[in-house]
């Protein structure tokens, strides 16, 4: 069966490789794969920059599809479900899955990252990460699942809620998703970019407010829009250091701030904003326990695609999606690659 895997900086292959078989006394599911989103973290290991992936990978961990066999010690599904795959396996017993924080886990493996992931034809998991989504869902919009459970618990890390004041810096895909989140939970919520285009899309989104940092002054704006309180949630994820030290100015007393780059760079932050304001920075990363009410969301209609998803690839054209997705990256909000 057919793979894209990536051997080393921007060396992805389409590979022959063997179709995954049970063992007996299995409690694992084969899943033939129908989609799988393009992720920005992805495109960081094509380019060699994600620092948590082990080369070569078979990348994706974005994907749904439908069961096509099942183990013998397997319960709740059958053959013919369709399924979003929750890319992430822990041990359950640690310190951070006894805190409920499985996505923190000693032994924590992410399909696409440390396993092979969803960029292939089909895919044997663990029954636990199979989450049953109704069929009338459109396969690209189901494998917006994934990215959205990101957006929970971004949202769940910040203490999002009903009468908060949320600053997102960066309107790309995950912080467009972060603003369908947020305000799905009530808050208002300003969002910042360089690209017109992107903050045009936010305001269609929802957005109270939108800054381009370019042309306008966003200390002035927030300060304008809050009456000089400033937010009451600050999320980064435009994931850069300036972006990320800034969050310090821009979050009002008693504040949160949740960044989600992942670079090792440092950053320099001062003591007094943390200490005289009284903020709390809530790491955050994947998701724990997301999917049930993400799916639920997306069934409800709740939570949508509504222009998230911009391209569809074939998996035999996945080097031009990379290629789009890097020489174009205005023109893209999800890339999704469609198997047959």
């Amino acid at each position: 069966m057919l793979a894209a895997k990536v051997y080393g900086k921007e060396d992805l292959r389409l590979v022959e490789v063997e179709r995954p078989v049970l063992s007996k006394d299995s409690t694992e599911v084969i899943v033939k794969v129908k989609a799988a989103g393009i992720c920005g973290s992805d495109n960081h290991i094509y380019h060699g920059e994600n620092p948590f992936a082990t080369l070569p990978r078979v990348i994706g961990h974005e994907f749904v599809g439908e069961v096509v066999e099942i183990g013998n010690k397997v319960s709740g599904l059958k053959v013919g479900d369709h399924v979003v795959i929750e890319p992430i396996t822990y041990c359950g017993k640690c310190y951070a899955c006894r805190q409920g924080m499985p996505n923190v886990c000693k032994e924590l493996k992410v399909s696409g990252v440390h396993v092979d992931g969803g960029m292939q034809e089909y895919v044997k998991v663990d029954a636990k990460q199979a989450h049953i989504i109704d069929k009338k869902v459109p396969w690209t919009t189901a494998v917006l699942a994934e990215p959205y459970t990101i957006a929970g618990n971004a949202t769940i890390r910040g203490k999002v809620e009903l009468g908060k004041t949320v600053l997102i810096q960066g309107a790309g895909t995950i912080g467009q998703l972060i603003l369908r989140m947020a305000k799905a939970k009530g808050a208002s919520v300003m969002i910042s970019d360089i690209l017109d285009s992107r903050l045009e899309f936010a305001t269609l989104n929802g957005a109270d407010r939108v800054v381009n940092v370019l042309n306008e002054d966003l200390a002035e704006k927030l300060n304008e829009w809050t009456n000089h309180e400033g937010a009451n949630v600050v999320i980064d994820a435009a994931c850069t250091r300036k972006t990320f030290e800034s969050c310090f100015a821009y979050a009002s007393v008693a504040g949160a701030i949740v960044p989600l780059g992942m670079s090792a760079e440092p950053s320099q932050i001062a003591q007094k904003p943390i200490m005289q304001k009284q903020l709390t920075v809530y790491g955050s990363r994947l998701q724990a326990y997301q999917f049930a009410p993400v799916i639920k969301a997306i069934e409800e209609g709740i939570l949508a695609d509504d222009g998230i998803v911009t391209q569809t690839f074939s998996i035999n054209d996945i080097q031009e999606a990379f290629n789009l997705i890097n020489k174009e990256p205005e023109k893209v909000r999800k890339a999704v690659i469609i198997f047959e």
